[in-house]
């Protein structure tokens, strides 16, 4: 007996009733799935971006708290300054293992040709461990003094040439993406290289940029291994008046906080979805099953066994979930490409699409959820019928 045969044969008997049940399926598989790939690409965007940065504390200016923290989350190109001295200062901090400058500068243009917002950021390659680490695994050398390193995001490939305040840069390498645009529309060069832009903006930019050489923007901080960041960042604050120290777990964990509410009430919406399709999918099969109790007493009759009974109703509601679960994962796939963009332009958070390993896992698990859904549902009609002599089932459907 040919089960899987039997079973397309029938579905499409009903259609109707086919293609209502395929359309319940597939609406709630495509809510969940898009959900979850949504909420998963954050999670996967913050863990990789925390390990970009490389660094425990960011301290910054007192009066410019907020600016980065809104550049850390968002990648919002900002501007401030403080004394580069603060620098020796905060390496003299119990508890601080490593400390590296970097200069914030938001450019008043990219290009004539380019429209899109890039966040300029130097590093002291002596004592950076945000970008030296990639510059060691895949360009192997320093950058020149007109030399960029840029984010994935940043619409240039490499030997570009970007003009920034006059003086035109050379791209020599792009990042891996991280899903943090403080990382992917990011331009990284050197503390020397943005010094001498800014001498030279005076001769050659209509939009001159003022920053002098005992001028930095952030200190990133490594704190020990015996020490907690928070603790560090406490003694900074209080041996160097007028600066703040912001926790990167601090920030991350803000992110994660509203991160563990959405999944919270994610896996609340999917419970009660699930409980509503897999109550509509036993209802349905009950009445099928009812229907057909002659038609499946007669197969009896003519030498099927009860477990092909069985595994024919089950094959059906395995063969319907199945199919609505591939339809709505694909339906929700390509609405969570088409609404991205504007779901983290509202929301404000990283994002990062997880690997292809990650995403055929998510896809099987969705689809094994779906099967089993459906198996659920008709497990105990046909396990009903089944268990019916063949006469006593051709009697009661009369």
């Amino acid at each position: 007996m040919n089960i899987p045969y039997v079973a397309i044969r029938n579905l499409q008997r009903k259609l109707t009733r086919t293609w209502l049940l395929l359309a319940i399926v597939a609406i709630v598989s495509c809510t969940l799935f898009a959900s979850t790939l949504f909420l998963r690409s954050i999670a996967t965007a913050l863990r990789i971006g925390t390990s970009r940065l490389g660094a425990d504390i960011l301290v910054v200016p007192e009066n410019a708290e907020t600016k980065a923290r809104t550049a850390l989350l968002s990648g919002e190109p900002t501007h401030f300054l403080m004394a580069k001295d603060m620098l020796g200062r905060v390496r003299a901090v119990d508890g601080v293992k490593a400390a590296t400058p970097q200069l914030f500068i938001k450019p008043t243009s990219f290009t004539c040709c380019y429209n899109v917002d890039v966040f300029l950021i130097a590093y002291d390659p002596a004592t950076d461990f945000t970008v030296k680490p990639w510059l060691e695994q895949n360009l192997k050398r320093v950058p020149g003094d007109t030399e960029i390193i840029t984010g994935r995001e940043v619409p240039v490939v490499e030997g570009d040439a970007i003009p920034f305040f006059g003086t035109n840069f050379s791209v020599v390498g792009t990042m891996e993406p991280t899903g943090m645009d403080f990382f992917d529309r990011s331009v990284f060069m050197s503390m020397e290289s943005a010094y001498r832009m800014a001498e030279n903006s005076i001769a050659l930019s209509p939009q001159p940029i003022t920053i002098g050489r005992d001028k930095i923007s952030t200190v990133l901080v490594q704190v020990q291994d015996n020490l907690s960041p928070d603790r560090v960042a406490i003694r900074i604050e209080h041996d160097i008046p007028g600066v703040k120290a912001i926790s990167s777990d601090t920030v991350i964990s803000t992110v994660r906080k509203q991160l563990s509410g959405l999944i919270h009430i994610v896996f609340i919406i999917s419970i009660v979805l699930w409980i509503i399709v897999l109550l509509i999918m036993a209802f349905a099969f009950t009445m099928i099953v009812n229907e057909r109790r002659r038609e499946l007493g007669l197969l009896r009759a003519m030498g099927a066994t009860r477990t092909h009974v069985f595994a024919l109703i089950l094959m059906e509601a395995a063969t319907l979930s199945a199919a609505g679960g591939a339809i709505g994962m694909s339906l929700g796939f390509m609405l969570l490409l088409t609404f991205k963009n504007l779901l983290l332009h509202y929301l404000k958070l990283p994002y990062l699409f997880p690997s292809l390993p990650d995403l055929i896992m998510l896809i099987a698990v969705a689809l094994v959820v779906a099967v089993l859904t459906g198996i659920i549902a008709a497990f105990l009609p046909a396990r009903s019928l089944s268990r019916k002599e063949p006469y006593e089932a051709i009697r009661s459907s009369e």
